[in-house]
């Protein structure tokens, strides 16, 4: 599955490249200066609308240690913002809480507009999800080493939003999460179901183990199929290592059900329908699919700079209305289920847990590494705070259940 990666810090803009891998060794951080800096009146404006101030005692303030660092994110925007955090020039002791002050200000989308125009241009001149760019977010991130992901994630090994209804931690709310996944489609004993985007397997492994389903999963990361194929041994299970597009072209194999939980993130506007597609000739008349997704409000925008650049290369989040469109063309929605706040509370749960494994992670990874995976799960549990991101689950039918489909919570 995918994360989240649609948050908006201070601007969006700039082209994406992959994302930075762990160094085998610890180098230094950049010397600093702690000389006051000028804060331009116009900045400090923006900053007193969301109660954030500059080298403040509150936790939500900014610390800031090289006299560069307002310039640098009035320029560029998200991208300065999330590097000057990475490289030490400022710090925050509550990043979430900063992030969800900024989103709830409205503050997102007031400076670096420069940087803003290429990538929303480029956005809309080329398909930047498509079969040759797709493997570029497998190399720059679900490649990385399989020890991050595994202190960080915990057994399930699931990187999706948990689901925390009556959960009290975060195995049990992914648990929980796997489980309304296939309660929703009413798997049963016998059945075959096809995971688009199977990360590590954790939804084959649920589905196998506790419902006694025959899956298949598809993924584009080598080394998630290696894990998981692991993983999965003595069980009805077999992953691919290929792109969705690529799978069953012409339509001869069917399954009961078919689900997608946290991929379409990478998916794009401009592939929607021939992710469609592949549910609609995969699925068989009378099955089932659910689509688990993060989204944004509004449609139009791009992907948040820092996190296309330095996370997830080429990710783009759908909004309601172009999921909606675009599903209609080959499916009934029979249900729609936003439980966004959850993920807030998810990534919490990972940062605490890459927090408290860091002994173990530094010993082959630098703190520039530790810096840049702290702002990117506390930036996003801050856009989920601030309800500008949501998590969707939708339940889909080829041609409607007869009788209605009812929603299991």
């Amino acid at each position: 599955m995918t994360p989240p990666f649609d948050a908006p810090p201070l601007a969006r803009g700039v082209t994406p490249t992959t994302a930075p891998t762990a160094a085998p060794t610890k180098t230094p951080t950049t010397a600093l200066t702690t000389a006051p800096e000028q804060t331009p009146p116009a900045a400090q404006r923006l900053l007193d609308r969301a109660g954030i101030a500059l080298n403040g005692t509150r936790p939500w303030d900014m610390r800031v240690h090289h006299p560069g660092t307002v310039a640098r994110v009035l320029a560029q925007g998200s991208l300065g913002l999330g590097d000057s955090y990475v490289e030490g020039w400022w710090d925050c002791e509550r990043l979430d809480e900063f992030f969800h002050r900024v989103l709830k200000a409205g503050l997102d989308g007031e400076v670096g507009w420069r940087a803003r125009a290429w990538p929303w241009l480029r956005a809309r001149l080329f398909n930047l999800q498509s079969r040759l760019r797709a493997a570029q977010v497998a190399h720059a991130h679900y490649n990385l080493d399989a020890s991050v992901f595994e202190q960080m994630l915990g057994p399930t090994m699931a990187y999706s939003c948990g689901y925390w209804a009556q959960a009290r931690t975060l195995d049990e709310a992914q648990h929980d999460k796997l489980d309304l996944v296939c309660r929703k489609l009413g798997l049963a004993h016998g059945m075959s179901l096809l995971d688009i985007g199977c990360g590590w397997g954790s939804l084959m492994r649920h589905a196998a183990e506790h419902y006694g389903v025959k899956v298949t999963g598809l993924t584009i990361s080598a080394e998630q199929a290696q894990w998981a194929r692991q993983r999965l041994r003595g069980l009805p299970a077999t992953v691919h290592l290929m792109d969705y597009r690529q799978f069953n072209p012409h339509g001869a194999q069917r399954f009961d059900r078919v689900a997608s939980v946290g991929m379409f993130e990478h998916v794009g506007h401009k592939n929607h329908g021939a992710f469609f597609s592949v549910l609609q000739r995969s699925l068989s008349a009378g099955g089932l699919a659910l689509l688990h997704t993060i989204g944004k409000n509004r449609s139009g925008g791009q992907t948040d700079a820092w996190i296309d650049r330095r996370i997830f290369p080429n990710g783009t989040l759908p909004s309601a209305g172009e999921l909606a469109s675009s599903a209609e063309q080959h499916f009934v929605i029979e249900d729609w289920h936003n439980f966004g706040a959850d993920y807030d509370r998810t990534l919490m749960a990972w940062h605490e847990r890459f927090e408290a494994a860091w002994p173990l992670l530094s010993r082959t990874h630098v703190e520039r590494f530790r810096r840049l995976w702290r702002y990117y799960l506390l930036s996003c549990a801050g856009t989920f705070r601030a309800r500008s991101n949501q998590l969707w689950q939708l339940v889909l039918s080829p041609q409607g259940v007869p009788g209605g489909y009812r929603r299991l919570n």
